[in-house]
Order: structure tokens, then C-alpha cells, then sequence
């Protein structure tokens, strides 16, 4: 870290998280770990429905969220 400037504190910058999340498919019942801000959508593996859409920030989800994982 650089050296603080004269007359302010230092401070630590808050750290940036993106958790995964558990996302249950709307079709087959089948649960899929995703990032929760997609770059591109994604679909089901098994059956191809889609499960997320990116949005330029936290994704739409479209199957339902069953949990977070850190």
C-alpha cells in the first residue's frame, strides 16, 4: 500500500465479493453453480433451459435460488 498523503489516514479499501450461487432449473429439477453476475448467459446442462441472464451487474436469475455459496 502507498504511503498516505500528509494530513490523511490510511485506510483499507473494502473488499470486492462476488459469491456463487445454487441455481435450480425450472425444467429438470437439476441444481447448477453459477457466478452471480454472468458475463454471458447460461443454460442447463441437461436439459437447456435457460437459467441466467447477465444484466451488467448481478444476473437475472431465472430458475430458482436455492443458496449462496461464498
Amino acid at each position: 500500500m502507498a504511503a498516505p498523503e500528509e494530513g490523511l489516514p490510511a485506510v483499507d479499501a473494502p473488499r470486492v465479493r462476488a459469491p456463487f450461487v445454487v441455481v435450480k432449473c425450472k425444467d429438470c429439477s437439476k441444481e447448477h453453480v453459477i457466478f452471480s453476475r454472468p458475463a454471458s448467459p447460461v443454460n442447463c446442462s441437461i436439459c437447456g433451459a435457460p437459467l441466467a441472464s447477465p444484466t451488467g451487474g448481478r444476473g437475472n436469475f431465472l430458475g430458482e435460488v436455492v443458496r449462496t455459496v461464498a
